[in-house]
């Protein structure tokens, strides 16, 4: 059986974006268009990294730190700052900062969503001067 995927209010926030749902991880990974913008983590294991996680470039973090006070990197990545910023699903107004960061995609806030680097694909030198 499937797994429910957690804070569904979050897709349907995005829902005019069409965002497009893959499973990550035991999470979702959540995309606008080409980028990665969010993943939705609900699990038994390393519990306090359940919720919702912003992608944001170091340089971002600053900024988002002052709309989402509690926001943090996500632990189970390491004691590095992550990319990953996590609005803790036991924060007393989760649900109201998960809807806070969706207007700012729905917006197009430049400092959420990566670009995920592509898988190298083999290729062959096909430089044959046809």
């Amino acid at each position: 059986m499937k797994s429910k995927i957690p804070f569904e209010f979050v897709l349907e926030e995005l829902d005019r974006i069409h965002p497009r749902v893959k499973p990550m991880f035991g999470c979702y990974a959540i995309y606008s268009e080409e980028k990665l913008v969010l993943i939705l983590r609900q699990r038994n294991d390393f519990t306090d990294d359940n919720g919702v996680w912003l992608a944001a470039d170091r340089e971002h973090h600053a900024s988002l730190k002052k709309d989402f006070p509690c926001i943090r990197s996500v632990r189970l990545l390491g004691s590095a700052e992550s990319v990953w910023q996590n609005i803790p699903a036991d924060e007393e107004d989760f649900e109201e900062l998960a809807l806070k960061a969706c207007t700012l995609i729905l917006k197009g806030d430049v400092r959420i969503g990566k670009i995920p680097k592509q898988e190298k694909k083999a290729r062959k030198k096909s430089n044959t001067g046809d």
